[in-house]
């Protein structure tokens, strides 16, 4: 299994990362994708990848919470270290109006400049969508047919939402520890997104699958969201692993 997103650099982790990881690999978690959230995490998330070579690899960009009225300076910052750290993909970027929608605008030129970044380099998206869809469907619709490759992280939309990103390119969709919450709806589109598009991930250390939801998360509770979709789709685990494998190191052009 492939944690294709974890937050296992940021400082919940400080005390025990070794440990962390030791608990991922124990689970049967062959490799942790680590997407960096602004300026100051990027030596974070290359410190870990460093200490974990093989193990960890990790995205760059610039993520819309941290998007504000400086963003092009940040984003100019950014775009040499794509370069400089060789990432696996450009994320985590996109549009969350959840909290604020105060600076919308920039978050979408935000968004657009990335994803030319992901043209310039051949690198995948990690899309990070919060009541943003249609924001993020317009960004995406600049492109025409040269859209970039790359995943909907998190992607707790309807199967209408589903269909609709489908209308735009042949994406994948990230699913967490949400897909086993009582009252998610992220089981519904399961069937709709089908095994083939499917990446799993963690989103460590928020969202903890049940039985652990509210504790910290981590890449070794992976399994419960494996065992999760396969009971409902009506597979064996390992199907689902081993698509979801395929599907990461297709994405990511992952050595592994």
């Amino acid at each position: 299994m492939i944690d294709s997103h974890s937050h296992i650099y940021c400082r919940d982790f400080n005390e025990d990362r070794d440990e962390v990881i030791a608990r991922a690999k124990d689970a049967g978690v062959r490799h942790i994708i680590l997407p960096n959230e602004n300026l100051e995490s990027v030596q974070q998330v290359v410190a870990t990848r460093d200490a974990n070579p093989g193990y960890v690899s990790i995205a760059l960009g610039l993520h819309p919470e941290d998007v504000n009225a400086d963003f092009e300076q940040q984003l100019e910052a950014m775009r040499p270290l794509l370069e400089e750290y060789h990432p696996v993909g450009v994320g985590e970027i996109g549009i969350d109006l959840y909290w604020d929608s105060t600076w919308r605008e920039q978050q979408m030129e935000a968004l657009d400049t990335q994803l030319h970044w992901c043209k310039e380099l051949d690198l995948p998206f990690i899309i990070h969508c919060r009541n943003a869809i249609d924001e993020i469907l317009s960004v995406l619709d600049n492109f025409g047919e040269e859209l970039p490759r790359g995943v909907f992280h998190s992607f707790t939309g309807t199967p209408e939402e589903v269909e609709k990103v489908r209308e735009r390119g042949d994406f994948y969709f990230g699913v967490n520890g949400i897909v086993t919450f009582k009252k998610s709806n992220v089981k519904d589109i399961l069937p709709v997104v089908g095994l083939e598009r499917l990446l799993l991930e963690t989103d460590s250390p928020y969202l903890a699958p049940v039985p652990n939801r509210g504790k910290r998360n981590e890449s070794a509770n992976i399994p419960y969201i494996c065992h999760f979709i396969a009971e409902h789709l009506g597979v064996e685990p390992d199907e689902v692993s081993q698509a979801t494998d395929r599907n990461a190191i297709a994405l990511f052009s992952l050595d592994l």
